[in-house]
């Protein structure tokens, strides 16, 4: 199992998403990361500010902060963030502190439990949800 944080680089396919200002801002440990299409973990990830995952990811993602899972992304496991925003295919239980956002073209086979859902026309979701203004604390 390996982990990575936001500023580190599992190889030499991943990089940051967007750099961002170096000037000591309140931006700082908000820095983003991308694990790019053609990666693949497995094992738990976890971070603190922002995620987009374009590969695959089997095993659990846990975080405060904000997930996106792209087009090509494919996700097996538990997930449980501030919020989420699904493009790609997760296959397991979503539990978001702010909100989960389904868009057009991904599949979600699993449970979602937040206190706001955004569902597009074309999204692919099995399972229920439950919508509630407090989620399970995160452990």
């Amino acid at each position: 199992m390996q982990m990575f944080t936001p500023t580190q680089k599992p190889d030499a396919g991943t990089a940051p998403a967007t750099p961002k200002p170096s000037n000591g801002s309140s931006d700082r440990g908000k820095a983003g990361g991308v694990l790019s299409s053609g990666v693949s973990i497995k094992g738990s990830v976890k971070f603190g500010g922002e995620l987009i995952i374009d590969g695959e990811v089997e095993g659990s993602i846990d975080s405060s902060g904000r997930l996106t899972v792209g087009k090509n992304g494919r996700i097996n496991g538990e997930i449980r963030t501030g919020s989420v925003t699904i493009y790609g295919t997760v296959d397991g239980n979503i539990t978001a502190v702010e909100r989960c956002e389904l868009h057009s073209g991904c599949t979600l086979r699993g449970d979602i439990e937040a206190p706001r859902l955004v569902v597009d026309e074309d999204a692919t979701f099995l399972g229920s949800a439950k919508i509630s203004t407090r989620p399970k604390p995160q452990q």
